[in-house]
């Protein structure tokens, strides 16, 4: 397995990815090809250095967008927020998601911050999990979704 950075041209293996790894959780995931496309955009122009995607025999199979430009009005400050983090269904539990997950840790202390902060659908109990055995904490319920943060070690 390879983790680089995302470049434009990954946009359709983004959305395909993307819409298989968020089946069975569509309440918490766009679900037009448009609108995926232009997440990906967005996601792309807030931090491209922080866009990677994990790929195996050149085949991706999971991505992670973190954005270290983030000022969050819930912590009052500039962190490390972690817009998305998915890996197709069938490369779960390989250590894909847990090597994304720290490479977007590094890169978020790499820029001077200390603090990585993210959103989990309520019911995607697989990735609350998952996050919480990297530290992340509840902080808050907004709505259907839970606001989790994890301070950074020195």
């Amino acid at each position: 397995m390879i983790i680089r950075r995302v470049r434009k041209e990954d946009i359709e293996s983004f959305v395909e990815v993307y819409q298989k790894a968020y089946r069975g959780l569509e309440e918490y995931a766009y679900t037009r090809r448009r609108d995926i496309k232009y997440y990906f955009k967005w996601l792309y122009a807030r931090d491209k250095d922080g866009f990677m995607v994990a790929e195996i025999d050149g085949k991706a199979v999971g991505f992670l967008a973190c954005d270290t430009n983030w000022i969050s009005i819930f912590e009052a400050k500039r962190i490390g927020e972690i817009h998305e983090i998915f890996v197709l269904p069938e490369y779960q539990k390989m250590g894909i998601g847990t090597s994304l997950m720290i490479k977007a840790l590094i890169y978020i202390k790499s820029r001077g911050l200390n603090e990585a902060g993210l959103w989990v659908g309520e019911k995607n109990y697989k990735a609350i999990k998952f996050y919480k055995k990297f530290g992340f904490r509840d902080v808050g319920v907004w709505g259907r979704w839970i606001r989790m943060v994890k301070e950074l070690d020195e």
